[in-house]
C-alpha cells in the first residue's frame, strides 16, 4: 500500500463519513440519516433476479460494479471470484486471486476484466471464466477497466492509464497522470468518448481525452476548482466518471462543481457549486447530479440553469442517479430505491433491496443493482 493511497484513506473518514479506512477505536459523529418521507400510493419496481455474493467491508467505499453483455451477468466476489449468471442459473464460478478483488467489472468482446488491489489485471473468457492473460499495472485498481477500440484501459491508482491488446494481453501504451499527494480513496472509470478516444477523470480535476488505440493525448481539461486552505479542503477528485451526451460531457467533483464542457469547442459551457463523488445522470435536456450531503438537483444542460433540487434525502449516502424508463432511481444507505419525477423531484416511489446501495446500471430497460452486503439484483418498470 503506498503512503498515498493511506492518506486518501485517512482522509475519507475525516471528511466524509464515507469511511474509507478508518482506524479502528476512532469514533467519527456522523450526520443522522433524514427519516423516509412518507409517500401516498407509492410506485414501486418489480424484481426479476436477485443474487447474493460475498460482501465488501463497511468501511470501504468501492462500488465493485457488476456489467452485463449478451444477458449474462458476471459480478465479483470481493474474495476473489468471478461469477456468471444467466438469469437465475450460475453459467460458471471461478477463483482468480489471493489477494481479493478491487475493481468492478467491465464485460465486452468475449472478455471478463477486473483487477485485485495489487494491480494485478485479470481478463476471463465470457464462456468458461477461464483466464485468457494477465498483467501486473503499478499500483492498486479500484474502478472497472473500459474495454475499447481493440484495448483494455485500467487506470491504476499511482495515476498511470494502461492499454493492453484485447486479444494477447499486451502492454500497448501507458500514460501518466499529474500525481497528487492527497486524494479520495477511489477512481474514475475510464468511458468512450466516441469511436477512437477514451476519456479520463483524475484527483486534480482535469479530464483527458486519449487516442485509445496509440496513446497520443488529445485534450485536457480542468473541470472544477477549490478554495479550500487546507489540504483536506481542497481535496477536489473526480471519482465519479463523465457523463458524455452528445457534444457535452459533464462531471461532478468533490468539494467542487458539477460541469458541462463543450466538446467542439472544448469550452466549459456552464460550471455549479455542488460536492458529487458520484456519476452524473443526463436525461434529454437534465443533468441530475446525487450530492455528497443526500441532496439531488437537476439542471438544464445547455444552461445551467435549477430545474429543482429535493433535499429530503440528507445524509443517506446516496448511490449514482439513473434513469430507468421515465423515472430517476437513486439508492442509498439502507437499500431503499428511490422513484423520483425527473420533470418535478417529487419521490414518488420506492421498493428496497438488502444493503447499503453502491451502483445502479440500467441495461436493456432494466436496472442492476450492486449493494455492500453483496446482494446483487435485477428490477424493471411495472
Amino acid at each position: 500500500m503506498n503512503r498515498q493511497y493511506k492518506i486518501a484513506c485517512a482522509l475519507t473518514v475525516l471528511t466524509l463519513a464515507l469511511a474509507g479506512c478508518a482506524n479502528k477505536g476512532v469514533k467519527v459523529e456522523e450526520a443522522k440519516p433524514s427519516p423516509l418521507p412518507k409517500l401516498e400510493q407509492a410506485k414501486t419496481l418489480v424484481p426479476v433476479f436477485s443474487q447474493n455474493v460475498a460482501s465488501t467491508d463497511e468501511a470501504d467505499p468501492l462500488r465493485m460494479r457488476l456489467d452485463v453483455d449478451h444477458g449474462v451477468i458476471f459480478v465479483i466476489n470481493p474474495n476473489g471470484e468471478v461469477e456468471a449468471f444467466q438469469g437465475k442459473q450460475r453459467l460458471w464460478q471461478k477463483k482468480i486471486s489471493k489477494q481479493g478483488l478491487s475493481s468492478g467489472v467491465e464485460a465486452k468482446d468475449g472478455l471478463v476484466v477486473v483487477g485485485s488491489p495489487k494491480g494485478q489485471l485479470f481478463a476471463l473468457d465470457q464462456a468458461t471464466g477461464e483466464t485468457k492473460w494477465t498483467a501486473q499495472l503499478s499500483g492498486a485498481i479500484l474502478a472497472p477497466s473500459l474495454i475499447h477500440a481493440g484495448r483494455v484501459i485500467t487506470v491504476a491508482n499511482d495515476g498511470t492509464v494502461f492499454a493492453h491488446e484485447v486479444e494477447t494481453g499486451k502492454q500497448a501504451w501507458t500514460y501518466n497522470l499529474p500525481n497528487v499527494q492527497f486524494s479520495l480513496r477511489g477512481q474514475a472509470a475510464p468511458v468512450a468518448l466516441d469511436a477512437r478516444n477514451v476519456l479520463i477523470a483524475s484527483a486534480n480535476a482535469y479530464i483527458y481525452a486519449i487516442d485509445a488505440i496509440s496513446g497520443t493525448p488529445k485534450m485536457q481539461r480542468r473541470v472544477a476548482v477549490s478554495e479550500g486552505r487546507s489540504d483536506i479542503q481542497r481535496l477536489i477528485d473526480i471519482d465519479g466518471e463523465p457523463a458524455v451526451a452528445g457534444q457535452f460531457v459533464v462531471t461532478t467533483s468533490y468539494q467542487g462543481q458539477v460541469t458541462v464542457l463543450d466538446l467542439a469547442s472544448q469550452q466549459v459551457v456552464w460550471s455549479e457549486d455542488a460536492s458529487s463523488i458520484q456519476r452524473p445522470e443526463v436525461k434529454g435536456n437534465g443533468v441530475f447530479v446525487a450530492q455528497t450531503d443526500g441532496k439531488i438537483t437537476a439542471y438544464e444542460i445547455t444552461t445551467g440553469n435549477k430545474l429543482w433540487e429535493n433535499d429530503q434525502l440528507l445524509n443517506r449516502q446516496l448511490s449514482n442517479p439513473v434513469m430507468l424508463g421515465n423515472d430517476l432511481v437513486v439508492g442509498d444507505l439502507d437499500g431503499v430505491l428511490h422513484l423520483i419525477d425527473p420533470s418535478t423531484g417529487a419521490i414518488i416511489g420506492r421498493s428496497k433491496t438488502s444493503g447499503e446501495v453502491r451502483t445502479l446500471r440500467v441495461i436493456d430497460n432494466q436496472l442492476y443493482v450492486s449493494t455492500r452486503k453483496g446482494a446483487m439484483s435485477v428490477w424493471q418498470n411495472r
